[in-house]
């Protein structure tokens, strides 16, 4: 969300910024929608500016006697005054086609990221590791099997039972594999908590408009969203209520930065993917991830940025993942989005790499729509906070990164050492006697 004041002061980097976005400038027509809405409200004004001076002319013609220039003048004030909600009306509508033109924008890229119309723009930022087929770890294995291959010859991955219960895009998870689905995201969550100062936030996963408007999921990605009863809608990621805690609110200098985390189911229709990813776990309606949000002063934002990357990463490295970091280009990056970091698993079944969590720094962009504000130190402002949220990460995605990677020739799956407590000692997953 933008101020249209910032907007009218900075037409011309508001629009460049839009162009690396693929985008029309835009400028000249909102700040025609800008003077029709503050032409109404000077009008508004203006009104009230004369019933204020009527009132006092009233007064003296009272004053003086003067009943005829008196009921005059009373006349005026009453036509004044039947006018009075026609001009909050005009002026109501003029604010409501601003703020709408004003919601269906996206943030403005950072200046340092890379142009590029779609993924084929996003530029490598660095790689850890090497691919478990070049260490060893895929020894034996000469035709790497895809996750949904090897959990369901275990026996333990069904895409048809859940199909049966809700259609496509569904899986039932079994016996080890739902337990070691279940280690990820525990084992995640407390690297989180224990290790990163992340706070752990058991949120409600039903939602009103506008908390879903707060960090922009509505209006433009409606069709995206599950919609539950009249006056909620099912959480597509925990950023929706993580973020929104600090949402109307005036925070103090001193409680920032505020890091939370979840585990938590998501939902989202995928509506704009059909065909893709068709089989397996990659793409579902109903998935869980591991949330990280950090609301923070504008200074620090940048800082927290690579922090929450790095606490992103530290899980993928603990379970012994190979990866690389993308960063995205402007074609790429989500609407909220000032600049996003892609982490990218290796899978060794498809032989190559998909997104496994997303990072990224959004500026003041929803604080605006939630109207998240702080003071400093020394009590000045209220000013708009900055928000950031990045997967820690998506725990399917990572189950089907770890079953693919420690993968055995004999169809069985090794548990990454960190993974073993967590298993209660079990440390290879094997189809049941």
């Amino acid at each position: 969300m933008y101020d249209i004041r910032w907007i009218r002061e900075n037409a011309a980097a508001f629009d460049k910024g839009l162009e690396r976005r693929g985008l029309a400038p835009l400028s000249s027509s909102l700040l025609e929608l800008d003077d029709v809405r503050r032409s109404s409200i000077a009008k508004a004004q203006a009104t009230q500016e004369r019933r204020n001076a009527l009132s006092k002319e009233i007064g003296k013609a009272m004053g003086a006697k003067d009943v005829a220039l008196a009921d005059k003048l009373k006349a005026e004030v009453a036509a004044l005054k039947e006018q009075q909600p026609a001009l909050e009306a005009e002026e109501k509508a003029a604010k409501d086609a601003l703020d709408e033109k004003l919601a269906a924008i996206p943030n403005l890229p950072f200046d340092d990221v890379p142009d590029g119309a779609d993924e084929h723009g996003n530029v490598v930022l660095h790689v850890h590791g090497v691919k478990p087929e070049e260490r060893g770890l895929l020894k034996g294995v000469n035709d790497p099997k895809q996750h949904f291959e090897l959990g369901e010859a275990l026996g333990q991955m069904d895409f048809e039972k859940a199909a049966k219960l809700s259609g496509s895009r569904f899986v039932v998870l079994q016996s080890q594999i739902a337990r070691l689905s279940r280690a990820i995201g525990q084992f995640m969550l407390d690297t989180h908590t224990e290790e990163h100062g992340y706070t752990e936030v058991n949120p409600p996963l039903l939602v009103r408009d506008d908390a879903m408007f707060g960090t922009a999921q509505l209006p433009k990605f409606r069709e995206d969203q599950f919609r539950a009863g009249e006056e909620h809608w099912l959480i597509p990621t925990a950023e929706v209520p993580l973020t929104n805690l600090a949402r109307e609110s005036i925070l103090s200098e001193e409680e920032l930065p505020l890091r939370f985390t979840a585990l938590t189911p998501c939902f989202r229709s995928e509506a704009g993917s059909a065909g893709r990813d068709t089989r397996g776990m990659l793409r579902q309606h109903q998935f869980e991830k591991v949330e990280l949000v950090s609301i923070t002063a504008p200074e620090k934002s940048r800082e927290e940025h690579e922090r929450m990357l790095a606490c992103a990463e530290a899980v993928l490295k603990k379970l012994d993942l190979h990866y690389r970091v993308m960063t995205l280009c402007t074609g790429d990056m989500g609407f909220a989005s000032q600049k996003t970091w892609d982490i990218e698993a290796w899978l060794p079944g498809q032989q190559t790499y998909r997104e496994i969590s997303s990072c990224s720094v959004c500026g003041d962009f929803q604080a605006r729509r939630m109207n998240a504000r702080y003071k400093t130190r020394d009590g000045k402002g209220p000013f708009f906070v900055h928000t950031l949220n990045g997967s820690g990460t998506a725990v399917g995605r990572a189950l089907i990164a770890v079953m693919e990677t420690y993968q055995n020739a004999d169809g069985s799956i090794t548990v990454p050492e960190v993974l073993v407590p967590y298993m209660r000692g079990v440390t290879r997953i094997e189809k049941a006697a």
